[in-house]
């Protein structure tokens, strides 16, 4: 059999070369038409009449509804955290260091991150999933035919909720991890809960508390501007509404973790 020619060889090249310039094309099309989805947002949410009741359902639904799951999610990551610190400070004898060890992760990273996977997870696709599904029954262009914007009604109000809820979520995580790490510290060694919060917030200032908090005003509006975003561009009926629901989990996930990289970063220039 003759050999193949050069020109079928450069083949495989030539393909693979040009699949990855369209997934970067797609890459740079789908934050384009995010920017512009973003401005339409902005510009309808300063523009009256203004949405207060549907903002007020919203905060009700987004941060009610994940009240008991962040609260959940931050007390067992408070016992495995003590029961891991204790373990590990106690081989190199820095026992007592346990609650400040504790309190310092769970202000600083744990109870903000963990906040807001979970709530990218819960809300995320609760809002993918409810605005494809209005999107491919058509609802969102009987709003607009109604003259009522889709963007100030359905977006602005969910991304303004998710902003203002994030922030009062983690520090209901913050609370439940810490008294829940104190009860696992106590089970192994009696210490009171005023001990333990002597000592874990001996030394430590609201530079400590403050900017980890708030830095989840950023992923509010990460996890609701991609959770709108992905439901109201779907197509393709039921499958659509499917898709759209996944993606807005795992993208807003996925840009959470991102900007908790870079706002570590500036936390610590400025807030030193």
């Amino acid at each position: 059999m003759d050999p193949p020619l050069p020109e079928q060889q450069t083949l495989p090249a030539t393909s693979t070369g040009k699949s990855v310039f369209g997934l970067i094309n797609e890459f740079l099309e789908w934050f384009g038409d995010l920017g512009i989805f973003f401005w339409l947002v902005v510009r309808a949410a300063v523009t009256p009449p203004f949405e207060f009741r549907e903002l007020f359902r919203q905060l009700d639904e987004i941060g009610s509804m994940s009240l008991p799951l962040v609260a959940l999610a931050g007390a067992a990551t408070g016992v495995v955290l003590s029961m891991e610190a204790r373990y590990s400070l106690t081989r190199f004898g820095a026992k007592s260091l346990l609650p400040a060890a504790l309190v310092f992760s769970i202000i600083h990273e744990t109870g903000p991150i963990i906040t807001g996977l979970v709530v990218s997870g819960r809300v995320g696709a609760g809002i993918g999933a409810e605005l494809a599904s209005m999107k491919v029954t058509e609802q969102i262009d009987a709003i607009e035919a109604s003259a009522v914007n889709p963007y100030r009604l359905l977006a602005a109000t969910r991304i303004l909720a998710c902003i203002l809820v994030l922030p009062l979520l983690t520090l209901v995580a913050d609370f439940s991890g810490l008294v829940m790490g104190w009860v696992a510290q106590a089970v192994a060694e009696p210490l009171s809960f005023h001990q333990f919060i002597n000592s874990g917030f001996k030394g430590a200032n609201f530079n400590d508390l403050l900017p980890p908090t708030f830095k989840t005003m950023v992923f509010g509006l990460i996890i609701g501007l991609i959770a709108c975003f992905q439901g109201m561009r779907t197509e393709g009926g039921a499958a659509g509404v499917g898709r759209a629901a996944t993606s807005s989990v795992v993208l807003s996930s996925l840009f959470v973790i991102l900007a908790d990289v870079v706002l570590v970063k500036f936390i610590l220039i400025f807030f030193p």
